[in-house]
């Protein structure tokens, strides 16, 4: 990723260093990481590149909320883009195209030159998570799978700037964890290479099915305004927040600010899970980041995450993921 960010005074600030062809073609992993600290903002930045194929995460610091942004030198890449936390709205001059970037959302995207304006909140850190595939390498790859995914390889065959989907969707707990995997990825040599590859292809397919599971969706939605799409999300924090002792369906709703009607069914419109089983998957899912940690015992872990015993846990864990806890450590 290499950009040209410009200030207020017109200054322009280099972010992001290209890799060469010979890098990114490379079946060796080439992984860099950067510290920016600029006027407007502070970046750490990750870039790996392998085959084809180039990871980009890191978080940024906003302090100037509008900015002038333009790419340079880019091969032509297709972005299975994932929003942490953070957000904003990215306007590209070239298209007059508006993406509304928010919290907790995915989709993939073609764009193969942007020159505009970002419009960021200056109150709190951005984290976002890329994976980008060589142009023809991602038309390969799915040129046998959906109709959805083969139509938008169409779109970019004929160098059209596109978006898998108008609307973006919430990031699954399942897109949670293969991120923090990439992330938090132990191996070395070959074997990452291996483990990045795979990650990033169940990325895309993650992508997929959940752009065409909501492609098929016929029933009239629950939730018919943007304000109660905010109290689901806003539920969902609250409930992440409070993981270890959770509130009630009622208090929950009442915190929201939503019947408990609209805060069941919208929280499975949403995010395609109940309320409980929507926490359940998320400390499991920590509960598996955790057992890397072998400074705790799995009691310590059973306790931080809520459970009542050491037993119940077990027996969740291993109903999840088909394998003890001291099994899986």
């Amino acid at each position: 990723m290499a950009l040209k960010i410009y200030d207020s005074d017109n200054k322009h600030y280099t972010v992001g260093t290209m890799f060469h062809n010979a890098e990114l073609q490379s079946a060796l992993v080439t992984e860099r990481r950067d510290r920016y600290s600029f006027p407007f903002g502070d970046a750490e930045i990750v870039q790996i590149a392998f085959s084809g194929i180039y990871i980009v995460y890191g978080d940024m610091f906003i302090k100037q909320s509008r900015l002038r942004i333009k790419t340079f030198d880019e091969p032509e890449l297709v972005e299975l883009h994932f929003s942490l936390t953070g957000g904003g709205i990215m306007e590209n001059y070239l298209t007059n195209k508006r993406l509304n970037i928010k919290a907790n959302q995915h989709n993939i995207i073609y764009n193969p030159d942007f020159d505009g304006m970002a419009e960021f909140p200056t109150n709190g850190p951005h984290k976002f998570f890329e994976v980008h595939f060589e142009r023809g390498r991602f038309i390969d790859l799915t040129s046998e799978s959906s109709t959805l995914l083969r139509t938008f390889a169409d779109k970019i065959v004929n160098n059209h700037s596109v978006e898998l989907s108008s609307e973006n969707l919430p990031i699954s707990l399942a897109m949670h964890s293969c991120i923090n995997d990439m992330m938090n990825c132990q191996f070395t040599g070959g074997l990452k290479l291996l483990f990045l590859q795979s990650k990033c292809l169940e990325l895309l397919a993650l992508q997929a099915q959940a752009f065409e599971q909501a492609a098929k969706k016929t029933e009239r939605p629950i939730l018919k305004s943007a304000y109660d799409k905010e109290r689901i999300y806003y539920a969902r924090e609250h409930l992440l927040a409070n993981a270890n002792h959770p509130p009630s369906l009622t208090e929950l709703a009442k915190t929201a600010g939503i019947n408990e009607f609209k805060l069941k069914h919208g929280f499975k419109e949403v995010f395609q899970n109940t309320v409980f089983g929507y926490l359940s998957d998320y400390k499991l899912m920590r509960a598996k980041e955790l057992l890397t940690d072998t400074s705790k015992n799995i009691k310590q872990i059973s306790d931080e995450l809520g459970y009542s015993s050491v037993q119940h846990f077990s027996s969740a864990f291993s109903k999840k993921f088909g394998i003890s806890p001291a099994k899986a450590r």
